[in-house]
């Protein structure tokens, strides 16, 4: 499964279209960058693809509306987000945006796995003579 990096310029756009939403953390992501509230994904960049993860019915407004793009690797989109190209114009995204920040920050917030205790190390076993 290939991972699609992103240009420099793909980042920074994705950085300036999130930067003024509220409540948000962003964070590298297999090279890519992810957009989360609460600790949920609420929008992704995968290459030159933003995805949003947005409620059924404005998924299936957006793609009635406009192109869209599977969101994610080619052989596992993910399920649940929607594609637009992260350079379209930010008066155009930034209202999808702001759609899918509200789906997720309704969502229960995810909760941090706790760390499992390290391994105890292998103790080689004594060689008998």
């Amino acid at each position: 499964m290939e991972m699609a990096k992103p240009t420099e310029a793909d980042k920074e756009q994705f950085r300036s279209l999130v930067s003024g939403l509220p409540g948000i953390d962003v964070k590298p992501m297999f090279g890519n960058l992810g957009a989360f509230v609460n600790g949920n994904m609420f929008a992704g960049l995968f290459g030159s693809t933003l995805g949003l993860r947005l409620a059924d019915a404005d998924r299936e407004e957006l793609a009635g509306s406009r192109e869209t793009l599977p969101f994610g690797p080619a052989e596992r989109p993910m399920g649940g987000y929607v594609g637009l190209p992260v350079q379209g114009p930010p008066e155009e995204i930034e209202p999808w945006l702001a759609r899918a920040l509200a789906h997720v920050a309704a969502l229960a917030p995810k909760v941090p796995k706790t760390a499992k205790a390290p391994k105890a190390p292998k103790v080689p076993k004594p060689k008998t003579e």
